[in-house]
């Protein structure tokens, strides 16, 4: 056994172990570090398949932005998960039949699948001098620049929508007008009174 091979069942072990704690560990907090395990042995399969941006973009967006989120959302809602369990035995049989109905698709996907014998992959991007950041770069933001930037569009209105639907004001409290200050002349910024000596103010 070579030793790509050992690191890829020892990622692979690790990563599918991880991902079963994800969904049967009790405690949300332990799901969430679960999930944080399951991107970095994710990231060290991408490594050895050659994929290094993607590894890293892995490590940097999901388990540095999403994985973290999760966290934080977990730790500052304070859901009863006790509550939420309560109707679990009422809706066990028909997510049992949409488990049972995946899994047999699945199961006819994996067994059906053949790749045709001499096929070449005629459309794909003849590009051997770069390394693979390169690579997807060119083609990300030559051949697919419209929908890239459609992506962060989509985003964006994603992002003003959350922040209008959660921007609530509070009435009585006092918010910042940077127009009203910047218009404020020195006699209504400034009052001047005559103390008496010795009388304190």
């Amino acid at each position: 056994m070579t030793v790509a091979a050992a690191f890829f069942y020892l990622f692979s072990i690790i990563m599918l172990a991880s991902a079963f704690m994800v969904i049967a560990a009790r405690n949300p907090v332990h799901s969430v570090l679960f999930l944080i395990l399951v991107f970095v042995n994710a990231a060290g399969l991408f490594i050895l398949a050659g994929a290094e941006f993607l590894a890293m973009i892995l490590v940097v967006v999901y388990v540095g932005a999403v994985a973290v989120l999760f966290l934080f959302v977990v730790m500052m809602l304070d859901v009863d998960f006790a509550e939420l369990k309560q109707g679990f035995l009422q809706y066990l049989p028909l997510g049992a039949l949409i488990g049972i109905v995946v899994a047999i698709e699945l199961i006819m996907v994996l067994g059906g699948w053949t790749a045709a014998p001499g096929i070449k992959a005629t459309n794909a991007p003849q590009i051997t001098a770069l390394s693979n950041t390169e690579a997807l770069g060119l083609v990300l933001y030559t051949r697919h620049v419209y929908f890239f930037q459609a992506a962060g569009l989509v985003l964006l209105t994603a992002m003003i929508g959350a922040i209008v639907l959660t921007l609530h004001h509070k009435p009585g409290v006092k918010r910042q007008d940077i127009s009203q200050q910047n218009a404020r002349t020195r006699e209504e910024a400034v009052e001047v009174r005559k103390v008496p000596s010795r009388t304190g103010v």
